[in-house]
């Protein structure tokens, strides 16, 4: 696995050994970015200076690629001890430290917001068949975690329904076993 494009193109990330950790593919990582940077919905800018949350950020790839391509911070939020050392390995080959901060946190049972800034584009790539992203979601919400039009972007199974009306798609894209759904963060007021 290695960093697309961008600052850091090229760079290796090292996965945790084991079966516990999943990471996003090249390919994928690739096909969400593209489709990141050239839909009329995200507009060109959309990693420029962009706050992240890469949640089950495992090896970090998703969030490192988009400090990759312009993004200003990511906030990584991982739990499992193997993936939290093999994410510090990689935010330090990247020599992102200054913009990356890292969080053992259980992501069905975060902590509310206090000093950071809501993120603007949202990562989540949680364990397949275990009904997690909408328990994310929700307590990303309820913490305040989220800035209101924020991308949500979330990795799924391709036979699981992803978190999110149909209707409020703006994106959906199925690559092998992987289905990648995004849409735009509605604030308590529906916008």
């Amino acid at each position: 696995m290695r960093i697309v494009a961008g600052r850091f193109r090229g760079r290796a990330l090292r996965a945790p050994p084991g079966r516990v950790t999943r990471p996003t593919a090249d390919r994928v990582r690739q096909a969400l970015f593209d489709m990141l940077m050239h839909a009329p919905w995200a507009g060109r800018d959309v990693m420029e200076g962009a706050q992240v949350l890469d949640g089950f950020a495992g090896t970090g790839g998703l969030g490192l690629e988009a400090l990759s391509r312009g993004a200003a911070a990511a906030l990584f939020i991982e739990s499992d001890r193997n993936a939290l050392s093999a994410l510090r390995d990689n935010i330090a080959a990247c020599g992102a430290q200054p913009m990356a901060q890292v969080r053992t946190w259980n992501m069905t049972r975060l902590p509310p917001r206090e000093a950071a800034t809501p993120a603007g584009l949202v990562f989540l790539d949680p364990p397949y068949g275990r009904d997690l992203p909408a328990a994310a979601l929700a307590t990303l919400e309820r913490g305040g975690w989220i800035a209101p039009g924020a991308l949500l972007i979330v990795e799924t199974a391709a036979d699981e329904i992803p978190p999110v009306a149909p209707e409020r798609l703006l994106a959906q894209r199925e690559h092998g076993a992987a289905r990648l759904s995004v849409w735009r963060h509605e604030d308590a007021t529906g916008r």
